[in-house]
């Protein structure tokens, strides 16, 4: 099964992504849809009360980055679920079978983020993470309604160079209102809440009695939504990198500001990279103020074939990279090193962390334009638009996603949308204190009316708190005993960063600290339990 590419109608700096980066894809430049006419109806989603032989509902199959035989299968569901004779689309899902199945009427669905990502061509990476979960029970994977198999909303321009195009020349609107021109598909039903009624009705095909949910990031969104809607179908929840029903995505912007402060912090806070490089903040400003006044062109070898190209570095590319960068440990790792060469008029680091980023986000964004003009963009507050003001960042995201929805006419969901989700269900929310998009107050502001939670901070994870620390053995113990007692944040304190490269080649070793005379490199608080509710 091959990854999806990716569409983007503006460049990475200007996109609303969130979610974690777990497959690599290329980034192309367009927004758009695909869209097939099929023929079948929800009726073949009807309930039933224990789960019947695999084999039954599914076929096996094999997905990119697993050597095992799983199980594959697809509901077909109305496109608008108020018109059951109309148009009709196919929701794909992939079973990854428990071990040694003692829970054979549970699952857990892991929920991808983006919005756009496609839970199947990630199954690898849930795997890897969810290892423990799996001895038990299965793994339940769908692509959202817009995403990888299920019906998916993309546009390619194969001709456009990702390295030597100009973005910052790109017509947003023009190119948005062309490729929906192009579109068959009512893209107004690919938002979250038409997407919730499709996991209910997978799971009620499959014969589910009780689903534990894993929602990362945006899809921590659409696992509150559930919550809300379907909280009978539910037995646990963990929320990771969260993004509260409060929250428009918009409020991106800032985290990613907050995001940059604390790399700074970190360089300057460790003694290596404090003498490699003091003058970070300067360097990275000088850069950018270069960028703002004209991009800069360089013959460079490309990444991916070694053959000498144009590589066009815009301000937008610039600071996209660098945003990007931050989600990953191992990449973030980088940043420093790159912004020192780049100021030193080397752009061939930044150009390594461009390409490892901008092949990387797996983002649907014919869906992910349809959530965030529907479910995020009436919700912008006169201090968010003064506050992007202060950023090229924010500022450059918020203006490309305002002239995105201009030409993605998507009704508003109403008030109640962005009301916290009330529930008794057991959650664990998870929050990584180096994350550049969802910062653990995003993760305090959706536990508001959780009434059994707890809020665990990861001090030293980014974005995607399970992926990066023992977060997925905290999932496997919640999940096992269906409760959080006994669950701690201990184990979260573990220094897993990764060391700041001073070079191409080699990495810092952090200074141990013996005694009180010696510098301390390391000041990053330690983990932190936010309020239980029990």
């Amino acid at each position: 099964m091959t990854n999806r590419k990716c569409a983007n109608t503006t460049s990475i700096a200007q996109s609303g992504v969130l979610g974690l980066c777990q497959s690599a894809t290329r980034v192309s430049r367009w927004v758009a849809v695909a869209a097939a006419i099929l023929v079948a109806n929800y009726s073949s989603a009807a309930p039933t009360n224990t789960p019947v032989a695999a084999s039954a509902k599914t076929s096996t199959c094999y997905l990119d980055g697993m050597d095992e035989q799983l199980q594959c299968g697809k509901i077909t569901v109305p496109e608008n679920p108020k018109l059951a004779d109309g148009k009709q689309i196919d929701i794909h899902f992939a079973i990854l079978p428990a071990i040694k199945n003692t829970h054979p009427d549970e699952a857990l669905l892991a929920i991808s983020g983006g919005p756009g990502q496609s839970a199947i061509e990630n199954a690898a990476g849930f795997n890897r993470m969810l290892t423990k979960v799996r001895q038990n029970r299965d793994i339940l994977l769908i692509d959202q309604r817009g995403t990888g198999q299920s019906n998916l909303l993309s546009c390619d321009d194969e001709n456009m160079s990702f390295l030597s195009i100009n973005d910052s020349e790109l017509d947003t609107v023009a190119m948005t209102e062309a490729c929906l021109a192009s579109i068959e598909a009512d893209v107004t039903q690919y938002g979250s809440n038409n997407a919730v009624k499709d996991f209910e009705a997978v799971r009620q095909f499959l014969g589910y009695n009780k689903l534990h949910l894993y929602g990362i990031s945006y899809g921590s969104r659409m696992a509150q939504l559930y919550m809300r809607h379907y909280p009978e179908a539910l037995a646990t929840v963990t929320l990771d990198g969260v993004v509260p029903m409060q929250q428009s995505l918009i409020a991106i912007g800032s985290s990613i500001e907050r995001g940059l402060n604390v790399l700074w912090r970190d360089c300057q806070s460790n003694l290596e990279c404090q003498q490699q490089f003091p003058d970070l903040v300067d360097k990275y400003n000088k850069v950018d103020q270069q960028l703002a006044n004209a991009p800069i062109s360089q013959q460079v070898r490309d990444p991916q074939t070694d053959e000498l190209t144009e590589f066009l570095l815009t301000r937008s590319k610039f600071t996209g990279a660098i945003r990007m960068a931050m989600y990953m440990p191992n990449i973030r790792a980088l940043i420093p090193h790159a912004i020192h060469q780049a100021a030193n008029g080397n752009y061939q680091p930044i150009l390594g962390i461009y390409a490892l980023t901008a092949d990387s986000t797996g983002i649907a964004l014919g869906m992910h334009s349809t959530v965030v003009c529907g479910e995020d963009i009436h919700r912008i507050t006169e201090q968010m638009r003064k506050d992007a003001k202060e950023s090229y960042i924010a500022g450059s995201m918020l203006d490309g996603l305002v002239k995105t929805c201009e030409a993605w006419p998507i009704p508003a969901e109403d008030d109640s949308f962005g009301q916290p989700i009330d529930s008794d269900i057991p959650t664990l929310l998870l929050s990584g204190e180096l994350d550049p998009a969802t910062p653990p107050n995003w993760g305090a502001m959706a536990q508001e009316k959780l009434t059994k939670s707890k809020h665990l901070i990861a001090p030293y994870a980014t974005h995607g708190v399970a992926y990066q620390s023992c977060g997925n053995d905290l999932i496997a113990q919640l999940v096992d005993q269906g409760s959080l007692k006994d669950i701690n944040g201990e184990c979260l304190q573990k220094d897993v960063r990764r060391s700041f490269y001073l070079n191409a080649n080699t990495v810092e070793t952090l200074p141990i600290v013996k005694n009180d005379t010696e510098i301390k490199t390391d000041t990053t608080a330690p983990a932190k339990t936010a309020e239980d509710k029990e």
